[in-house]
């Protein structure tokens, strides 16, 4: 089993690298499954309006309720994630890799992409995780401690991504 981490303190850091490796990795040939949170450059990211880009194509589906003006709060809609988490299972055989968005609550609690992460470690698939600061914990205990942690660095999880294709094929 051979799965990293990506945790950085620094906000939207973790979403746009993990976005970059794995448009990178996609035109390097590597087959992905999973999902990213796209951090779009040209628009103001909205705390509230969650946007997964589901991969390998990178195709965009909200997960979360649109709220009404006036309204704070986020809300995440769980059957919009559990939709997208059957896309994600759909595609994990085609994989040679999974990347998570972020283990968070729902992943806490044991729903979210949690089975296909343990999926694609019975298969003996990488598994490049995003993890906020705040359920750090909760992901390492889920990890059994195998988890490794990774730099919010798009070189460096490339090349490890690089290495451990070639550790399964040999």
């Amino acid at each position: 089993m051979d799965i990293r981490y990506v945790c950085s303190d620094e906000e939207h850091k973790t979403d746009a690298v993990l976005s970059a490796v794995a448009a990178r990795a996609g035109a390097l040939g590597i087959a992905l499954a999973g999902t990213v949170q796209p951090v779009d450059a040209d628009s103001p990211p909205e705390k509230c309006n969650i946007i997964l880009g589901l991969l390998p194509d990178f195709e965009r589906r909200s997960i979360s309720f649109d709220l009404q003006p006036g309204m704070t709060g986020c809300r995440l809609n769980a059957e919009a994630l559990e939709a997208a988490v059957m896309v994600v299972h759909q595609r994990l055989p085609a994989a040679q890799a999974l990347v998570v968005n972020k283990f968070g609550k729902q992943e806490a609690a044991g729903r979210g992409l949690v089975n296909a992460i343990g999926e694609a470690c019975e298969r003996g698939l990488p598994v490049l995780v995003g993890v906020s600061p705040e359920w750090r914990q909760a992901f390492l205990t889920f990890a059994g401690g195998k988890a490794e942690a990774m730099p919010a660095d798009e070189d460096a999880i490339l090349e490890w991504l690089r290495a451990a294709l070639a550790d399964a094929a040999a």
